[in-house]
């Protein structure tokens, strides 16, 4: 049974599991998926400046967002910026990660429903973030960090990354599980 569950743990580990080290990379930023938020979407009659029309944190989604703060001061990282999409889930997982005041970004806002939105979102991000002086840690959704990465994400996890002249270089994975 040991040996089932070793088997199991590695499998569902990701390649680059917790790679710490990558954020000291030159040039590094970091995107993360907003914390725990059961469900998916969003209901249709959701609205940005309503959080009881969205879907929110749970319990151990704001646990898990504490707990990957903490993580990153325990290692001394810091960030120069702090974005986040317009969303409660990903403004709530933000704050409670205490990196520094998050700054709304629109265009991390999701395009789950809207999938349309994804090349002009994609490239002003990719604009916000080559105009930048320093080091960014970005909160948004699964959507968005696929159009930017390539990569698919769980809840709370953060893809280390740094610009290229041709896209994005994913640098590492770190998932601190609820």
């Amino acid at each position: 049974m040991k040996i089932f569950t070793l088997v199991l743990l590695l499998l569902s580990t990701p390649a680059f599991a917790n790679d710490w080290g990558a954020l000291r990379t030159p040039g590094a930023m970091a995107i993360m998926r907003h914390a725990l938020a059961p469900g998916g979407g969003d209901p249709s009659n959701h609205t940005i400046d309503d959080c009881t029309t969205q879907r929110n944190l749970s319990e151990a989604g704001r646990a898990q967002a504490r707990a990957i703060g903490e993580a990153l001061r325990s290692r001394d990282i810091t960030f120069d910026h702090v974005f986040t999409s317009q969303w409660c889930r990903t403004r709530d997982t933000a704050a409670l990660l205490d990196l520094g005041a998050p700054q709304d970004a629109p265009s991390l806002n999701s395009f789950f429903t809207s999938r349309e939105r994804a090349p002009e979102q994609t490239r002003d991000l990719r604009a916000l973030l080559q105009a930048l002086e320093g080091r960014a840690m970005l909160v948004t959704h699964q959507v968005n960090i696929s159009a930017l990465t390539g990569t698919f994400t769980r809840s709370g996890e953060i893809i280390v990354f740094r610009l290229t002249p041709d896209g994005t270089e994913v640098l590492g994975r770190i998932l601190i599980d609820p």
